[in-house]
């Protein structure tokens, strides 16, 4: 295990003892910027970003469920309540008429940034994915059954979720969050996150994904199927189609020549040697010499391989959006090494990616969560 790991995680302290917060901000400099950081004091009446962090780690420590919760789920949950709003300060925005501070997109960075930081730290796969799961949604909680923002119901939103991270841990965080402020609603919204967790419970999903008829039914459900969870929906013959996802240098390409020898391959850097072309030029035709290689397979329902960075949500959607409008049944193989590793493999590489480029790459760092299709394998590095 990493030695960086070893010693982050004696920052989580034991039984009845108070967090070392000048240990933690020597961990994680970039919370200095959350002392300095100013939030609305209509929902934070107790001041700045760090003010506000420093109290919903000490509520997070006193609430129940994180008392009973494991060793690993009280890491997971002390990281994810320190590292909340660890992007608050890049995401403030003052209204210059009004003065409201907003901080809009600051939870899905927040995971973003977490990822790299517990990443180069050397936190294990799967408790990292669960903190920065937690930290992407950490206040959906708070109105899931309000209000309606996204046009979903709430059973929706209660039973993707849970498809993607632990609902007892989403609900102690959003806990955490709220009893850690100042607030005039505070007790509504704590109604809120307790009627949160007794809908997960009458889905049967509270501590468990949500159970669907088969993963073809799950997936169409999430893409807004009307279909329901416990009735399979058929699935007309398709495409098998594998999504590499991954930064560059993970491997990608060592790992579809090893398990998916022969299969045809839609892949960007071919399309853009073909063409004549270095990494940034013309990518618009790069990507339309792709979709059509792509496209032609799928009519014929041939398996196939989609190598691609894919490393955001969006970008994936894009090929996702595309697979699923063919009836292709998807799995997405993510792949992932040390910071160290992929530079010195990309350094070897014969590629016109920079490893600063590469590393700027890093901003859009979002990984598949199981909702994105029928199958999704996570292969980290040992």
């Amino acid at each position: 295990m990493n030695t960086s790991w070893n010693t982050w995680r004696a920052l989580v302290p034991a039984d009845g003892r108070s967090p070392d917060y000048t240990a933690c901000l020597d961990a994680f400099p970039v919370l200095e910027l959350a002392k300095t950081t100013p939030q609305d004091p209509r929902y934070h009446a107790e001041g700045d970003v760090w003010t506000h962090t420093m109290m919903v780690v000490d509520a997070l420590l006193a609430l129940p469920d994180y008392q009973q919760s494991t060793l690993a789920e009280r890491e997971v949950l002390f990281f994810a309540a320190l590292l909340h709003d660890v992007a608050k300060h890049a995401t403030t925005v003052v209204d210059p008429v009004t003065g409201a501070i907003g901080q809009p997109g600051h939870s899905r960075l927040g995971a973003v940034d977490a990822r790299v930081l517990l990443w180069d730290a050397g936190m294990p796969f799967e408790q990292r994915e669960a903190v920065c799961r937690l930290i992407a949604v950490h206040q959906v909680p708070f109105f899931a059954l309000a209000d309606s923002r996204r046009g979903v119901s709430p059973e929706f939103t209660v039973r993707e979720l849970s498809c993607r991270l632990d609902l007892r841990l989403l609900a102690a965080l959003a806990e955490a969050d709220m009893r850690g402020r100042i607030c005039e609603d505070r007790d509504r919204v704590l109604d809120h996150i307790e009627l949160f967790r007794e809908l997960a419970r009458e889905e049967g999903c509270y501590g468990q994904p949500r159970a669907f008829a088969d993963a073809h039914t799950r997936v169409s459900y999430f893409r807004g199927a009307d279909v329901h969870p416990d009735y399979a929906l058929f699935q007309e013959p398709g495409s098998r189609v594998t999504v590499m996802c991954g930064l560059p240098a993970s491997g990608k390409d060592t790992w579809v020549a090893r398990h998916r020898p022969g299969l045809p391959v839609v892949s960007f850097d071919d399309a853009r040697m073909a063409l004549g072309l270095r990494h940034g030029q013309n990518e618009g035709a790069v990507a339309h010499a792709a979709v059509d290689k792509a496209k032609a397979l799928l009519r014929e329902h041939a398996p196939f391989v989609w190598n691609a960075t894919h490393l955001s949500q969006q970008m994936r959607d894009k090929t996702l959006d595309l697979l699923f409008a063919y009836g292709a049944e998807v799995e997405i193989v993510y792949l992932e090494r040390p910071r160290a590793e992929l530079l010195r493999r990309n350094g070897r590489r014969d590629t016109s990616l920079s490893n600063t480029a590469l590393q700027g790459m890093l901003r859009k760092w979002e990984l598949p969560v199981p909702t994105e299709a029928h199958a999704v394998r996570y292969c980290p590095a040992d």
